[in-house]
């Protein structure tokens, strides 16, 4: 019979709270932040316009490598002591980004910038967890989960406006304020944690890196390399699926392996992984399509966009805070199944845009996909947890960014080279109206109909409008099918109960 998990009061929850959400804040928003200022940065840096997405992919790789040893490093080290290592440490060289003078100087702080920040996310939520009773478990992942889906919403635009303002390089400079009052907050009330001994399988983790890092290059290269016409692509694809095959044969034979397989057997996590990839795939997917359709078909500045976007994060917000209240009293599961229908409802809202439509149609959509977003977020962080003993959750909330972000990447990856796909074929299909015979094109313009340049120009500039558009809607019809198929998913998930105590330490506790 399992035991019911232990738990101390751990004084200031409020201010480490605080303390620990800037740090994650911090964080995640500089895996947006930094998007809009690359073509700010290209003169200064001496780069290219291929070049200059190092900046980006060298922080993705360096991150989505680092996640999965952030379990080994915690009980190494101690939670608290790397938590306050990964937010000096981040900071120091998000300094050192703002001063670089050159593209190889940045490839080289980002690279060591996303080292530092790849264990800001997972131990935030494990201390969450570990510094609220079961009861109060919904709470403390709505507050988290609301800075994880909102800085996603809220970067570009900041990113824009500071770029605009000021200078690109103020883009790495604002993590200074908000990580020295996080560092302050969290090295005087944040509780340790103590200390678990173990070896380091640094095989599994050399064949997991690998597959993990070639999958990152492969999805953030693939476009600029045309995908599998690239030799480049296809070496990354196959490095990519012998570390990932390798680690698996490691992981099932190994006698200490790099993560104890065991972690795999809760069916709530395992579900739950599932469930976070596809959040990944429809959250920053769709944010990644949005910000380029407003600009490019609707003709918005960046600060426009940020404002017709904000009221998705207003959604999502909301959504959480009202559920993180209501957990303990619905069943979680019912949630999730509501917040996946609200989320594909906002998505077929989305199939029906068009180049004449206004702003309310992007905004109510957006508060819509906010909403479900939201309401699916917070009970699977919940849940995914809850059956899971102590000792593994910080290997488990490792594992659950790492998943998200690979499902980010992948998400973002399909849907853009669904796009620049799309528009060859849209455009193709719809010039061919464009010729003397079709009646239709003589009563909209009777000078393209007789051949005229100018005419047939301003006519292809139309046709590439609607190409683009519809190329958008296809990616948007796509993501609601991903939705609606990740439904019956939720009959996997149990009831959550009190998670064993497993021999391992209690929640929290002050040494």
């Amino acid at each position: 019979m399992s035991q019911v998990e232990t738990h101390r009061e751990v004084p200031h929850r409020g201010l480490i709270t605080v303390s620990i959400m800037l740090a994650t804040v911090m964080q995640v928003l500089d895996t947006t932040i930094a998007n809009v200022a690359l073509p700010s940065m290209v003169g200064d840096l001496g780069a290219s316009t291929d070049t200059i997405n190092w900046v980006l992919t060298s922080y993705i790789v360096s991150a989505a490598i680092m996640t999965p040893v952030t379990g080994w490093l915690a009980d190494r080290f101690g939670r608290k002591e790397l938590f306050l290592g990964s937010v000096v440490g981040f900071v120091i060289f998000s300094m050192l980004c703002g001063v670089a003078t050159s593209l190889g100087e940045m490839v080289l702080f980002r690279l060591m910038q996303g080292v530092f920040g790849a264990a800001i996310v997972p131990l935030s939520q494990t201390f969450l967890l570990d510094i609220n009773p079961r009861e109060r478990h919904g709470q403390a992942m709505a507050i988290w989960g609301a800075g994880i889906m909102v800085g996603p919403i809220i970067g570009p635009t900041l990113g824009g406006w500071l770029t605009e303002s000021f200078n690109w390089r103020w883009v790495f400079f604002i993590n200074l304020p908000i990580g020295i009052v996080a560092f302050l907050g969290m090295i005087v009330y944040l509780p340790s944690i103590a200390r678990r001994q173990r070896g380091f399988d640094f095989f599994g983790f050399a064949m997991l890196s690998l597959g993990v890092g070639a999958l990152q290059l492969l999805l953030d290269r693939g476009g600029e390399m045309d995908w599998f016409s690239s030799p480049e692509i296809w070496i990354e694809l196959g490095l990519s699926v012998t570390g990932f095959w390798i680690f698996l044969v490691h992981l099932l034979t190994a006698e200490n392996p790099f993560i104890d397989p065991k972690i795999f057997l809760d069916r709530n996590f395992a579900t739950g992984l599932v469930f976070i990839f596809v959040i990944g795939v429809i959250l920053l997917a769709s944010l990644a399509l949005l910000p380029p359709m407003l600009s490019t078909i609707f003709g918005y500045p960046t600060i426009t966009i940020g404002i017709v976007m904000a009221p998705r994060g207003v959604g999502t917000m909301i959504s959480m805070l009202v559920v993180g209240r209501i957990m303990h009293r619905v069943d979680a599961r019912l949630l999730v199944v509501i917040g996946l229908l609200l989320t594909a409802q906002s998505l077929y809202t989305m199939a029906g845009f068009s180049p004449q439509m206004d702003n309310w149609l992007i905004i109510s959509s957006g508060i819509v996909q906010g909403l479900g977003l939201g309401l699916v977020f917070v009970p699977l962080s919940t849940v995914a947890f809850a059956t899971l003993e102590v000792r593994y959750r910080t290997d488990a909330t490792a594992l659950f960014s790492l998943v998200r972000n690979i499902g980010s990447s992948i998400g973002i990856s399909i849907v853009s080279a669904m796009l620049v796909r799309n528009v060859q074929i849209n455009h193709a299909e719809l010039s061919a109206f464009i010729n003397p015979f079709n009646p239709n094109l003589w009563a909209a313009s009777p000078a393209a109909a007789s051949g005229d340049p100018t005419a047939l120009s301003q006519i292809d500039g139309l046709v590439n409008i609607q190409a683009l558009m519809i190329s958008y809607v296809n990616d948007f019809k796509l993501m609601m099918v991903v939705t609606l198929f990740a439904l019956p998913l939720v009959l996997l998930l149990r009831k959550p109960k009190y998670a064993p105590a497993g021999g391992g330490a209690p929640a929290a506790h002050m040494d």
